[in-house]
């Protein structure tokens, strides 16, 4: 499995930590660092059965200058929002978990974790 981390975030560290008190093996990507493109991004979005406005921050900096809160959120507005989280990957929510059964998880809560580690 792969977690989508930021090391600043409380939660992202609280998973990384119950992931590894379990043993898990699994990948770490600091996702400001190493930015997912936006095929990544559409793939993510798959696995985890949500839309990319499901995964944005809109209380960030970045998310107030694009004005996302007046954003359409359909599917014809789909790609914009997909290209808004790979030019500002600060916008995505963390932790993200992509299981190795081929889903994924918001890991924000100790229970998604958990789940992420069951399948």
């Amino acid at each position: 499995m792969e977690i989508w981390i930021n090391p600043a975030c409380s939660k992202c560290r609280s998973a990384v930590g119950l992931l590894d008190a379990e043993g898990a093996e699994y990948t770490v990507r600091r996702y400001l660092e190493d930015v997912p493109s936006e095929d990544e991004i559409r793939a993510v979005l798959e696995r985890l059965g949500l839309e990319p406005w499901d995964i944005t921050r809109t209380g960030e900096a970045a998310a107030k200058e694009l004005g996302l809160k007046t954003w359409e959120r359909d599917a014809g507005a789909r790609d914009r929002w997909i290209a808004a989280l790979a030019a500002h990957p600060k916008l995505i929510q963390r932790p993200i978990i992509t299981a190795d059964d081929g889903t994924a998880v918001v890991a924000r809560t100790d229970e998604a974790v958990r789940d992420a580690l069951s399948r």
